[in-house]
């Protein structure tokens, strides 16, 4: 038993409790193995209708994988480091196939591995204290766990723009960005959580607690945006935001500013990641994940920026190589390539 994570039935309804609240509910590997078995026995019994994934905290659904815990286990790719990897993206492919719907209320944080336990299920419920992201490139990573099939499918060039700087959306443009599917009240959510456990109809509970947020930040600066990362490199892209004069000058100047300062090796594997991963489906694109981090195990910038942001926390990660224009492209391309124990199986 895992006390980390908790699966109740009532009724026909099967409940994920993510248990964690003073890490923010990280993903270890035995709650990823947990909820993964679980969701296996669920899709199989009929006395299960649907699916509730949740969480104990008051700030966050959930904020990631235990990244930390991977670090510990030293350079890799260490077995241990690529099977929690493997199964993390095997739940995720489970949850993007789930047989009956799977209802993620999320309230607060979700970023890395929150989003996929949530962004995949068929209702993506969030309140106004939710915040997503996808920060990798902070940390020598990529957006992972299906995350770059959801950037790549985001309006716009927006995906692009979250993706290299690990910006963040509110309710709003998740919203606007199809990320979410329906916007309630943290207030609202135990009578919404009741409801549906008991067996309510799900579109017309969800429907009758939604509201409609003002237009969020990122919606209104869609246009800007696709302008500004339309270029075919990152380098491209930098050069766009360095030129912008007018209304979006600052904006353009701090995104640029942040993506200055992202692993220029993992600037370049997301680009690539999402500029590939628009016309693959979610498996091959999940397959894709696996790939790129496999590679990026053997990398030394993820183990960098684990410790810079959140082992040391001095914000000072010394990325290697640390300018954007000494990255090799055949080094970036052999993250692509089918790893030596081959691609990921799927359930």
């Amino acid at each position: 038993m895992n006390d980390e994570v908790r699966f109740e039935r009532q009724g026909a309804t099967g409940t994920i409790w993510l248990d964690r609240p003073k890490a923010l509910n990280a993903l270890t590997h035995a709650m990823v193995r947990a909820m993964d078995a679980t969701l296996s026995a669920w899709a199989a019994d009929p006395g299960v209708a649907r699916v509730i994934i949740r969480s104990t905290s008051e700030k966050a659904f959930c904020a990631g994988g235990d990244v930390r815990a991977v670090r510990a286990l030293g350079p890799g790719p260490h077995p241990d480091q690529v099977a929690f990897f493997s199964d993390e993206y095997r739940l995720n492919a489970r949850i993007k196939h789930f047989p009956k719907p799977f209802i993620a209320l999320v309230d607060g944080i979700c970023m890395g591995g929150g989003v996929g336990i949530s962004a995949h299920g068929s209702h993506r419920v969030a309140t106004e204290k939710f915040v997503f992201a996808m920060p990798e490139v902070a940390i020598g990573f990529f957006p992972d766990v299906g995350g770059g099939h959801v950037l790549s499918r985001m309006p716009s060039r927006v995906g692009f723009y979250c993706g290299l700087t690990g910006g963040r959306l509110g309710l709003a443009d998740a919203l606007w960005a199809g990320l979410v599917t329906h916007a309630v009240r943290t207030a609202d959510l135990p009578e919404i959580a009741d409801a549906l456990t008991a067996g309510a109809p799900i579109e017309a509970t969800l429907a009758a607690a939604a509201f409609v947020p003002e237009p969020g930040p990122i919606a209104a600066r869609a246009a800007a945006i696709d302008r500004l990362f339309a270029a075919e490199s990152v380098a491209g892209c930098l050069a766009l935001l360095d030129a912008e004069v007018g209304d979006h000058a600052d904006f353009a100047r701090e995104t640029a500013e942040t993506i200055r300062a992202r692993s220029p090796t993992s600037l370049c594997v997301t680009f690539e990641d999402l500029r590939r991963q628009g016309s693959l489906d979610f498996d091959d694109g999940i397959r894709l994940d696996h790939r790129i981090a496999w590679r990026i195990l053997a990398d030394h910038d993820f183990f960098e920026g684990v410790r810079a942001v959140l082992v040391d926390r001095d914000n000072a990660p010394r990325w290697q190589p640390a300018a954007l224009a000494d990255v090799d492209p055949v080094e970036i391309e052999a993250h692509f390539a089918v790893p030596p124990g081959g691609d990921l199986a799927l359930p």
